[in-house]
């Protein structure tokens, strides 16, 4: 379970200071499809990268699984992120030099994963990839390579997946596919996932949507698991 206290987030901006999330509580259960929506500037990637631990709050506590990460050292943060969550950006992030296959593999071999090759070909093999394991990402399409950046997100089996915008880049036919693959990760791997999304008729594709204006939720909408199938 994901929980926000009172976590906010202001930063200086010339000879003042600018909100960007002001104080909220929130809660995510464990296993669910939760989608944070909103307009641009609205705070959405600021809250995202505050569950992530990637950013610290102004104020409050953000507590995973009955962590406070936000009073663990750097090292410890950096630990619990490796182990705990996965996470998958709007420009994929991919090494260009490196197959789809090796960007999959390198985060296993650096955390002395036994088998990574192996695991490797499996979670390829889990976004519908195995064909194309030894293109580069420049020979991927965009769904192709948002694709690839979910398996390497995957690669430490986390119990929390957050997603920046994964469709951004992409085009509303694939991008529904990544949506699904995502809600696919989910339902097969018990997965919480967290995605950010400026798209409404993607975001209807959650179990959990919070509206995010100006830095404060305005609505919080939950569906049951039955009307997303």
């Amino acid at each position: 379970m994901i929980e926000l206290q009172g976590i906010s987030k202001t930063v200086p901006s010339g000879d003042a200071s600018l909100t960007i999330v002001h104080p909220l509580d929130l809660r995510i259960d464990a296993g669910r499809v939760v989608a944070i929506t909103g307009p641009s500037g609205s705070g959405k990637s600021t809250l995202l990268g505050l569950i992530a631990g990637l950013d610290a709050p102004s104020t409050g506590r953000v507590v995973i699984d009955g962590t406070d990460i936000t009073a663990l050292s750097e090292d410890a943060l950096a630990r619990f992120r490796g182990a705990r969550i996965g996470f998958v950006f709007q420009f994929f992030h991919l090494l260009p030099s490196l197959t789809a296959w090796e960007n999959v593999r390198v985060p296993l071999e650096i955390a002395g994963v036994s088998g990574a090759s192996a695991r490797a070909d499996a979670l390829l093999d889990e976004v519908g990839l195995s064909p194309r394991r030894h293109h580069y990402p420049s020979q991927l399409s965009g769904g192709e390579q948002q694709r690839v950046a979910i398996a390497r997100a995957l690669a430490n089996d986390p119990p929390i997946l957050l997603a920046d915008e994964p469709t951004g880049n992409l085009d509303s036919a694939t991008g529904r596919q990544v949506i699904d693959r995502l809600i696919d990760v989910n339902r097969r791997r018990g997965t919480t996932v967290v995605l950010v999304t400026h798209d409404a008729e993607l975001a209807a594709l959650a179990e959990v949507t919070v509206a995010l204006r100006d830095g404060r939720i305005v609505s919080e909408t939950a569906v049951s698991r039955a009307a997303t199938s």
